[in-house]
Parts: structure tokens; sequence; C-alpha cells
């Protein structure tokens, strides 16, 4: 495909490419259901491969994260193993299934049971029984710590917590993988990070990210004019990338933002997220579009890695129930080179929690307009095509779970 030019990146229809998502109204069920919210435990979450953190959280031997997945009603530890590698096991003693880590992070030179000390090495060997002279037919050889599916990719960790993956990481990855592939994950160090929990379905809470529509009307106060704009008024992408999971949406960079006095200092010191049109750089604008602001990658079913010229984002998307989500962000930036790039930072952070925010008070008057069940169907335009192909791969994937059971598979 062509560069897209100021004279024709507007008009393009991308639901034309993808007749297969359709153009016609779309369910409100699967925002509200509780029935379909358990089927989505299995047919996605425990088939996929999720994300819990990078590589730089634990750089030492025994460092580890601990990460409840509630939709999978499952516990995980990730940790740094003596020989430098990085090794998963479901958080539970092989005793009495009591967990082992009960902080979210931490360092420890073993893994040990606080309710009747059984010890585990860090590669999840039982290493100690307490009276173990009283157990009968102990086989201490297989009674470790349970292993999960573990890989990294550009310093992102992922778990599988299926009995045998269909796919590698790799292959899961696909597209999105390769397309991200040159970024520069490594150059840049967590800023900040904010979690809350949200009074909201996953997808409602996910479908305000996702789509560009919005952002002259939320954030018309504080995003101001850098991604919209006289020759884009409504947040059309400037490109869309589709695969069989994964999508790309490219954003426009207004070139005639006109930026505040604090935000122009700011811009002196380093790169910043609300500088409109800046161009690209490796792994970003992949279709190199003339107006191009940032890239929106989301990785199925609920990680976003939203890349800019100099930082990245992510966001986590964690169900807690049909109708919670536990709402994860991280703000990653280039290392300050002195104090007035640290100020770049700082000006960004305060900025973006700003428009969060804005999001987080939209999702949950949405699902809140939502569970009336007043409305039993949404319209998508163009440019929520992001939204409308989400939607899809999750029902399909909810689908392809129940044949098999009809089936006995």
């Amino acid at each position: 495909m062509s560069a897209l030019t100021q004279e024709n990146c507007f008009e393009r229809k991308w639901n034309l490419d993808h007749p297969e998502l359709g153009t016609g109204p779309v369910s409100t069920d699967p925002y509200l259901s509780p029935d379909y919210f358990e089927l989505e435990r299995n047919a996605v979450f425990r088939r996929s491969w999720l994300n819990l953190g990078r590589v730089e959280e634990i750089p030492k031997v025994g460092d580890y994260l601990a990460k409840d997945i509630t939709v999978c009603n499952a516990s995980v530890i990730v940790v740094r193993s003596r020989d430098g590698t990085i090794k998963a096991f479901h958080n539970a003693c092989r005793h009495r299934s009591n967990k082992i880590a009960w902080q979210e992070k931490g360092s420890c030179q073993s893994f040990n049971c606080k309710f009747h000390g059984w010890s585990y090495d860090l590669d999840g060997r039982l290493q100690f029984v307490p009276d173990q002279e009283c157990f009968y037919g102990l086989d201490t050889g297989s009674s470790g710590l349970l292993p999960v599916h573990v890989d990294t990719w550009n310093g992102f960790i992922f778990v599988n917590l299926n009995d045998v993956p269909s796919e590698t990481l790799r292959e899961y990855l696909a597209e999105l993988g390769d397309r991200l592939d040159d970024f520069p994950f490594d150059d840049m160090t967590t800023n900040y990070c904010y979690r809350t929990v949200l009074d909201a379905n996953w997808k409602t809470a996910m479908h305000a990210y996702n789509e560009l529509y919005h952002l002259g009307f939320v954030h018309k106060e504080t995003g101001g004019t850098s991604m919209v704009g006289k020759e884009n008024m409504f947040g059309r992408p400037i490109w869309v990338g589709l695969g069989s999971r994964h999508q790309t949406i490219s954003v426009y960079g207004n070139p005639n933002h006109q930026l505040t006095p604090v935000e122009a200092l700011a811009a002196k010191f380093g790169p910043m997220f609300s500088q409109g049109a800046v161009g690209g750089g490796s792994g970003l604008n992949p279709d190199a579009a003339d107006m191009w602001a940032a890239d929106v990658n989301v990785f199925f079913p609920n990680f976003f890695v939203d890349t800019f010229m100099g930082s990245y984002f992510t966001y986590n998307f964690w169900p807690l129930s049909h109708e919670q989500t536990l709402y994860e962000y991280r703000h990653y930036t280039l290392k300050p080179e002195n104090a007035a790039h640290r100020f770049t930072n700082e000006f960004s952070r305060i900025w973006l929690r700003e428009l969060l925010l804005e999001d987080m008070k939209t999702i949950e008057q949405s699902q809140q307009g939502l569970n009336s069940r007043a409305v039993t169907q949404i319209h998508l335009g163009d440019s929520e095509i992001g939204v409308r192909h989400h939607l899809k791969v999750v029902d399909t994937s909810v689908t392809e779970l129940k044949c098999s059971v009809q089936k006995g598979v």
C-alpha cells in the first residue's frame, strides 16, 4: 500500500477492506452477559498469551512478580532463576494450595509457604518439607511448583495458561510482533504507572482506546488540537492494519497544532506525546503517512502498546467479573539526560494523567448506559473499525469453544 497523503488519508473507508466484519449494528449483549463472560474465561484468556510485565522488573536472580489472573481463576509467579532465565509457576503450594507469594513483587532465594513451611527453589523444585517422615508416599521429586508456559518478546513477559499452547509466542504475535520488532523498547525505562478498578466490562474499557472518534469530544479541553484539526475533525485513522487477532491504528498528527507555552517549553528538551505530526522512526508509522503522530497497537486479547516518537505506553485490561475491570497503565520514556529532559517527561506524565481521567469517567458512564439495557444494539462507524474487529475476534473465539464442547472435543 502506498503512503497516505494529505489529499487522500481521510477519505479511505477501512470497512470496505474488511467485508467480513460487516457494517451493521452490533449487539450489546457481550458487554453485559454473565454467561458470555464465563465463556470468555476459557475461550479467550486461558488460550491466549498474556502479558504480565517486562524483564527489567526482575533483573536479578530471585526477583519475582506475582500476578492474580482472576479471569482464569489463577495466580502466577514469574521469577528470575539461578541460571538467569525467566520461569513461571502457578502460585500455589503443592501441599494444600496456599499461595506461595503474597506480595506483587519481591526478591528471595527460595519460595516458602507461610502456611506449613514447605520450601521451593527458584526453579520450582520442592527442597524442604517440615516433618517429612509423617507423609505417606510423598514423592518430593514430582511435587515441585507447577510450571506455567512463559516466553519473552522485546523485553515483554508473556504467559500461557493452556496445558499445551497451540502456538509459540512468536507465532501468536504474528504480524504485529514483526511490525514492532525494530522499535527501541530497551532504550526506555518506566516513567510511572497508574492502576484502578473500573466499574465496567473489560471490553467497554478497551473499546474506549482502540478508536479515535472520541478524541475531539472527550479530550477537547486537554487534548486540544494535537490529534484532530480542520483536515481531520473527527479522528479518522490514517492507517489501519487488522490481522487475525491483533490490530494497529495509526493516529493523525495535526501539523498546525499550536503548542501552549508550557508545551512549547517542554518540547524543547525531549520528545512529547502532544506535539502533533512528528513523522515516525524505527518500528513506527507502518505506512509512512505524512501526518503521523502515534500507533495504537492492540495485542489480543487485552494488551495495548501505543508507540510514539521517543516513548510508548501500555494498557492491560484484566477482567475481574462481567462488570468490573482492573485497568493498568504504564508509561515508558527515554532516560532523562538532564533536569530539562526530566521536566519534559514530567509534563507528559501530568498531561496524560488528565486524559486518562477523562477516559475513565466516560468508560463508567458508558457502562451505566449499557446496564440499563434500553439500548440493545450499538452503531459503529468506519473510524471504530478497531472496536468491530476486536468484538469479532472475541466472538469467533467464543463460538469455536462452544462448537468444540458440543462436538465433545
